[in-house]
């Protein structure tokens, strides 16, 4: 079926449910994927699907109260005109029950900024084979080891095409290529250990893939090393990778207008986001746009966030910007930061814990509290420095951004360009009983 069979199709068994008010996001997604064994191919397959999720909307009233419900469902490209009919006016009547206060549909007509609708073009003129099998290449340049390899690793090359439209007139559409995959890195030498880790890459940049399997193979091997806890207390720690997004990830969320709506978060525009108590390095963001186009089809772009400690602006989608009378900016996975003005060399010359890997690490908005249970960590005594492994870390981001440290070392990557390392001062860590 055609592009446009399939969504001419749509478009009709909204008619016909009776569903006036709609939002269609149209995907179709091609893929070439690569599934290897240690360094043999295992599987290789094409696929293509095509969907749409379609969202229905209700207005409605009770006494003098408006109302705009919403109910989503996805369709495929072999359902049936009569099967999407059905799911239709079911989810049409679902949204009789959602009571949220009445909103307009986004209609605006403005076009996102030509930086990034080049951006999402990247890998999308290409051959998703060609992709798929330099990336290939580059997971196992750096793969070279008897006694810590690569032992399953898995490749996604894929060009998204989507098509937004819905009954207030907006109609988007943008291609965007992209390759992900995961991979397990297995130390036999010591302790038998796996890492898990996946990526995920919006242009050829492979040797950030070989870099990342470097420093994977590297901490498997200090992983299997590593047989004790540190002892429990309290440590200046150091962060890296990952790690530093999730330490911002908090003013990102907090700022979101789904936030500040039902006050949850107090944030907004002139704020301190640290409430005037940083004693060494300021928060700076930016919000950075990955897609042209919003799920809503908001046209996205870079925006600044934060600037020296001061919110610049309230950011989300099209609902909660017309409760708050704000711009809607669509909603943002992507951020940027300034290196910070310590190097990491200077960070270790005190005493400290460096968490490289954490079996799950969580930032949680709402209450700024963190925490994680430590795989991979170097604890460093004034003497001498030895990996640890077991224990955890329990901290608040109101009381360590008082004291936040951001290395001059920086760390690019698909969703975060930003500082490689942040130092945190007198976390709590649960580790082992011994002093």
């Amino acid at each position: 079926m055609t592009e446009k069979n399939f969504m001419d199709k749509i478009l009709s068994a909204l008619k016909k449910s009776g569903a006036a008010l709609y939002q269609i996001t149209e995907t179709k997604e091609e893929s070439a994927e690569l599934f290897f064994i240690r360094r043999a191919l295992d599987m290789q397959r094409q696929k293509e699907i095509r969907q749409a999720a379609v969202t229905v909307y209700k207005d409605f009233s009770e006494g003098d109260r408006r109302f705009l419900g919403s109910a989503a469902v996805q369709v495929q490209d072999s359902f049936t005109q009569e099967q999407m009919e059905q799911m239709f006016r079911d989810a049409l009547y679902a949204a009789g029950f959602v009571k949220n206060p009445y909103y307009e549909l986004y209609h605006g007509t403005e076009e996102p900024s030509p930086e990034v609708l080049e951006k999402a073009r990247h890998l999308s003129d290409k051959s998703l084979a060609e992709v798929a099998g330099c990336f290939a290449d580059a997971l196992f340049a750096e793969d070279t080891g008897e006694d810590v390899f690569l032992n399953s690793a898995e490749i996604f090359a894929t060009r998204t095409t989507s098509h937004i439209l819905n009954s207030s007139g907006v109609d988007a559409s943008y291609c965007k290529g992209r390759v992900k995959g995961e991979f397990v890195a297995q130390c036999i030498s010591g302790q038998d250990v796996e890492t898990y880790e996946d990526f995920s890459y919006e242009d050829m940049d492979t040797q950030a893939l070989r870099r990342k399997v470097r420093d994977t193979l590297e901490m498997t091997r200090a992983r299997a090393q590593a047989v004790t806890a540190p002892p429990a207390g309290e440590y200046r720690v150091i962060l890296s990778g990952t790690y530093v997004k999730e330490i911002f990830s908090y003013y990102v969320e907090r700022s979101n207008m789904s936030m500040v709506y039902p006050k949850y978060s107090s944030f907004q525009p002139g704020c301190d986001v640290q409430a005037g108590e940083a004693g060494k390095d300021r928060i700076n963001l930016t919000l950075k746009a990955t897609v042209p186009y919003s799920a809503e089809g908001i046209p996205m772009r870079d925006r600044e966030l934060v600037r020296d400690g001061e919110l610049k602006l309230l950011h989300g989608g099209n609902r909660f910007a017309c409760y708050l009378k704000q711009e809607p900016t669509g909603n943002y996975s992507s951020y940027q930061a300034p290196a910070g003005n310590v190097s990491l060399e200077e960070m270790r010359q005190e005493p400290y814990l460096e968490v490289v890997n954490f079996s799950d690490f969580q930032m949680d908005a709402y209450s700024g509290h963190f925490g994680g249970e430590i795989r991979l960590a170097f604890l460093y005594d004034g003497e001498k420095r030895v990996p640890v492994t077991g224990g955890s870390i329990n901290g608040s981001i109101l009381e360590a951004q008082k004291s936040l440290v951001f290395s001059k070392e920086t760390l690019v990557g698909n969703d975060f360009d930003g500082p490689a390392a942040v130092c945190l001062g007198r976390v709590n860590v649960a580790g082992s009983a011994e002093g």
